[in-house]
């Protein structure tokens, strides 16, 4: 499959053939979600609740490391976690058909949490915390971890060798991401040796959704080791959001607070990793389209401002 067009053969004929393959009667009802990393569709189905096809990105993951995260999600929702986890066919939850990878798991519907709610943010970190129990009994073999050269090292070459990339900005572009680097490396030094264990690994709250009976997390996709607090800061947008995060997370598991001090560089890693994301996934058509920002080079100037000003919080 030409990697420029890793989805050019997902026609709607061949999702409604995957879930028939799985002995699944579609109705012919497909809606396409919003996911560019991955194409993820809804299907309707006769006389049955509509399910969710996810066909992963050809080349991203190993089959080992998508096992990883689906024993991690089945694992969690055994443990009785709001997660949605993969269905599974005949004691399988990898499935394959005509060249591609796919999951499917049931449709779970909601709407984004209220993280201005301090009781939904103490809910939360409840069951963050549990999440981290259970994500604490073992560790991932495929699934790499949160550092610098996942989130650093590899988005800057994606960066450095994309066309998208203006040629003009590159010394300027190669001064301040090593000034993160070396920033990043310093506070992780400093802070000293954490915790690592299996995260949701991208929490936002994008992945989060809420209903009346409460919240459940979706999208594993990201799922890697890393500190605790790596499922916590990108769902506080101040202080007392954290506080109130960290209450609930406390009332279920213990919290290293020395953790608080890795945000600026999870914040600015993930800032790095973002554009070279884009960068490196442009060949895809989706991605034009849906980033068509990244363009122009007015954009990459003001990515390189906004990483200087990370690294001033750095410092």
């Amino acid at each position: 499959m030409p990697s420029e067009t890793p989805y050019a053969r997902l026609t709607p004929d061949l999702v409604l053939d995957a879930i028939t393959a799985c002995g699944l009667w579609p109705d012919g009802r497909l809606l396409a979600l919003n996911s560019y990393e991955n194409r993820v569709w809804q299907v309707g189905l006769e006389e049955a609740r509509p399910v969710i096809a996810k066909f992963y990105r050809p080349g991203r993951w190993s089959d080992a490391a998508i096992l990883e995260e689906h024993a991690f999600a089945l694992e969690l929702a055994a443990a009785e976690l709001p997660v949605v986890a993969p269905m599974v066919f005949a004691e399988r939850t990898l499935l394959h058909h005509d060249g591609f990878r796919y999951a499917l798991s049931p449709r779970h519907g909601g709407r984004a949490p209220s993280l201005e709610s301090a009781d939904q943010l103490e809910w939360l970190g409840r069951l963050i915390a549990r999440m981290h129990s259970v994500g604490a009994r073992a560790a991932f073999a495929h699934r790499g971890n949160v550092d610098r050269d996942t989130l650093i090292a590899q988005p800057v070459r994606s960066v450095l060798a994309s066309s998208l990339f203006p040629s003009s900005l590159h010394d300027r572009y190669r001064h301040v991401v090593g000034r993160i680097d070396r920033l990043v490396a310093a506070r992780l030094e400093a802070v000293g040796p954490v915790r690592r264990l299996r995260l949701h690994g991208d929490c936002h709250p994008g992945n989060v959704l809420w209903t009346d009976a409460g919240p459940h997390f979706v999208d594993l996709d990201d799922a890697r080791m890393g500190p605790a607090v790596q499922d916590l800061w990108m769902l506080a947008h101040d202080e007392r959001a954290m506080e109130a995060l960290l209450e609930g997370y406390a009332s279920m598991r213990d919290f290293d607070h020395a953790e608080l001090a890795l945000i600026p560089a999870l914040r600015a890693m993930r800032q790095v990793h973002y554009a070279g994301w884009i960068a490196a996934r442009w060949h895809d058509p989706a991605f034009p389209a849906a980033f068509p920002f990244a363009a122009e080079p007015r954009w990459w100037e003001q990515h390189i401002i906004d990483l200087h000003e990370q690294a001033d919080e750095l410092e």
